[in-house]
């Protein structure tokens, strides 16, 4: 007997049909997703221009801080009940995967495109995908296995280890992309805390982490920088207020792909302040991972909503 997920047009539709009340949330949510993807853009190229005059370490450190004290104003007195979590372990190691994903970002800005070091970030999803086969007992089949595989394939080739292009800081934000996931999973197991708890855990951990490291490489901030070490950590908030509305209007499975803007995005800041235009390659290996991506996310989501 044939499989019904077989023929992926048998598969319900991942987005509301029209007239639908839902698919007027998930629009939202859609518009929402965009916005933070283009503050988050903006984020990090505010972080790669802090990188031309300041350490990494520095400016992990602002945007963390930043953040913290953006959503300490906002909880106010609610900020000590919000602390308590049922997984204190677990939101203590998402802390850490949080900022060494940023860390290991906002390092490879220093010495590789925006483009770049953004497509190869982009290969987290499929990694999430692996990460809950293997630690979450999850399900995972040949074709998305398949399509993790590809996307490894698109990272590599914009690294291109052994080409005379190559830069070790090319595998940094391939290692960022492992811990982002490991951070995702590490979500998913503390699903008993409230949003707000999680949010606060790691901009907390980020913030005590990069303060006890960053005397070591502190430099003088010169006056005419201020403004953008302020705004890295708005940016870094105001984008992730912005990101947990949207999900939490519309499901992940019908808004996760158009997170993959953030590569044209990360494209146009480096042309328009860099004049930095990826080659060829980077193309055509960003191409690799966002296709590789959808069809996993496809393959993932058309799966819950039949078992739904």
């Amino acid at each position: 007997m044939t499989q019904p997920d077989a023929n992926p047009d048998n598969l319900p539709p991942i987005l509301a049909p029209a007239g639908n009340p839902a698919r007027k949330t998930q629009m939202r949510g859609i518009a929402l997703l965009l916005m933070a993807i283009v503050i988050f853009s903006m984020m990090d190229a505010t972080a790669k221009y802090l990188g031309e005059s300041y350490p990494p370490a520095q400016i992990v450190w602002a945007r963390f801080v930043g953040n913290l004290v953006i959503v300490a104003v906002i909880l106010g007195p609610r900020l000590p009940r919000t602390l308590v979590s049922t997984r204190p372990g677990l939101q203590l190691a998402r802390g850490l995967a949080h900022i060494a994903s940023s860390g290991l970002f906002f390092t490879s800005l220093q010495f590789i495109g925006l483009a770049d070091a953004t497509a190869i970030m982009d290969i987290n999803p499929v990694l999430i995908t692996l990460g809950a086969a293997v630690f979450l007992g999850e399900s995972i089949g040949l074709r998305r296995i398949l399509g993790i595989g590809a996307a490894l394939v698109g990272a590599l080739i914009i690294i291109r280890p052994g080409a005379g292009v190559f830069h070790p800081a090319g595998v940094l934000p391939l290692i960022g992309a492992f811990t982002y996931a490991a951070g995702a999973i590490l979500t998913r197991l503390t699903r008993e805390d409230s949003t707000a708890t999680s949010i606060l855990w790691s901009a907390l951990v980020g913030s005590i982490l990069a303060s006890l490291v960053v005397p070591f490489f502190w430099q003088p901030i010169d006056p005419r920088h201020i403004w953008a070490f302020v705004l890295l950590g708005l940016l870094g908030a105001v984008s992730q207020a912005l990101l947990i509305r949207a999900f939490a209007l519309a499901e992940a499975s019908a808004i996760a792909p158009f997170g993959y803007t953030g590569l044209i995005w990360a494209g146009f800041w480096g042309w328009l302040v860099w004049g930095a235009i990826p080659d060829v390659w980077t193309v055509i290996g960003a191409l690799i991972i966002v296709l590789a991506g959808i069809y996993v996310w496809m393959r993932e989501a058309r799966a819950m909503k039949r078992v739904a």
